[in-house]
């Protein structure tokens, strides 16, 4: 059974893992720059460095990014299909990954249990995509998926820093970056916006520069 048909047939679609001692992939081991051109690598260099920064236990992503097994498959073979670790990233059976998905059943509860949460959120990003490429709707689903996290949403993707994540919603969901003029923290913008589709937002303060709480919204993320 080759490694497609391994990681579709796993119970466990939703999984992240702990540190994978010893692992020497590179977001450069993965891609090929002479296959890809503009947007396209642009692409590749992002779901690389989600992918190596999930199989190196950082941020909080599940093993399949968030994805289905069919969809995250798809994904890496859109993107990633010339690299020669392909098979070896998506095979749950593998000795680096087999850990991760025998030890994330927690995250999979946890991504199950909020599926309604991840939902809105994605549906929220989906909305105000850019329409440059399908990598759009699995990223939103990506991004989604981060929010379920307890840190800043840039270190639950495994982002280097929230000016990557900046740019990754200027330029795939350009929308929802001109609605955050104030440049607030990305999570609580997210669910700021659910708050006022739905009617609830109960904020007190008359502004957000008056807010008690502002530091919490708009204070830096190191």
């Amino acid at each position: 059974m080759n490694a497609q048909a391994k990681l579709a047939s796993t119970q466990v679609p939703y999984i992240s893992g702990p540190h994978i001692s010893g692992s020497s992939i590179s977001v450069k081991d993965l891609l090929n720059d002479g296959q890809l051109y503009g947007s396209q690598l642009q692409n590749a260099r992002l779901l690389s460095q989600l992918l190596h920064s999930q199989r190196q236990g950082k941020g909080c992503l599940p093993y399949c990014l968030g994805l289905m097994p069919l969809d995250f498959v798809w994904l890496m073979h859109q993107y990633l299909g010339d690299s020669p670790l392909l098979e070896q990233l998506i095979d749950p059976t593998s000795p680096g990954n087999r850990l991760a998905m025998e030890k994330g059943s927690m995250r999979q509860d946890l991504l199950q249990m909020r599926q309604d949460e991840w939902l809105e959120v994605r549906d929220l990003v989906l909305a105000a995509r850019a329409g440059r490429s399908e990598f759009e709707v699995p990223l939103a689903s990506i991004l989604a998926a981060g929010c379920l996290g307890g840190d800043h949403l840039w270190r639950d993707l495994g982002l280097k820093s929230r000016v990557e994540l900046s740019e990754l919603m200027s330029f795939h969901f350009p929308e929802l970056a001109e609605r955050n003029s104030g440049d607030m923290k990305w999570k609580k913008f997210f669910y700021k916006q659910l708050c006022e589709q739905e009617g609830g937002y109960v904020c007190r303060a008359p502004s957000c520069e008056q807010c008690a709480a502002y530091d919490d919204c708009f204070g830096p993320e190191e």
